[in-house]
């Protein structure tokens, strides 16, 4: 796997992987950027419910359930001081489905975390504590 980045105005940054498919970076004003895209910290929170997004729903495709939609919301703490490593990751897995059970998707959730997400077991590896909930067919923000 490789990766480029190249500058795109002030502080924001393009990357691109070897497909050529492009992620937008930036940081916050308050550090002289633009807000203009998000920050790297930011993308990693969500690479972290996208790499367990694929798992989930893969397994649950597997089981034969249907999934209509699932939706993530993650939370973070961070360290205070330099290195501003997350501490504390807590994922919330909003499954809508007419024929999957909460257990079902519990169980795929907890594949996903404990075998197959590479993000998470990254993060996992570097000290921060991941959490996670499971709700069904709740469609409340």
């Amino acid at each position: 796997m490789k990766a480029k980045l190249r500058p795109d105005g002030n502080l924001r940054i393009i990357g691109t992987n070897e497909l050529g498919l492009e992620t937008a970076y930036d940081t916050h004003v308050k550090s002289g950027g633009d807000d203009s895209a998000p920050t790297p910290m930011e993308v990693l929170l969500q690479c972290i419910g996208a790499c367990s997004y694929f798992d989930v729903v893969s397994i649950l495709r597997k089981k034969r359930k249907t999934v209509d939609a699932l939706f993530i919301d993650l939370d973070s703490e961070r360290q205070t001081e330099h290195p501003m490593v997350f501490t504390k990751v807590h994922i919330i897995y909003k499954l809508i489905s007419p024929d999957a059970e909460l257990h079902d998707l519990e169980r795929a959730v907890e594949l996903s975390q404990e075998k197959y997400c590479s993000v998470s077991a990254m993060v996992k590896k570097s000290g921060c504590e991941v959490t996670w909930e499971c709700r069904l067919n709740d469609t409340n923000g």
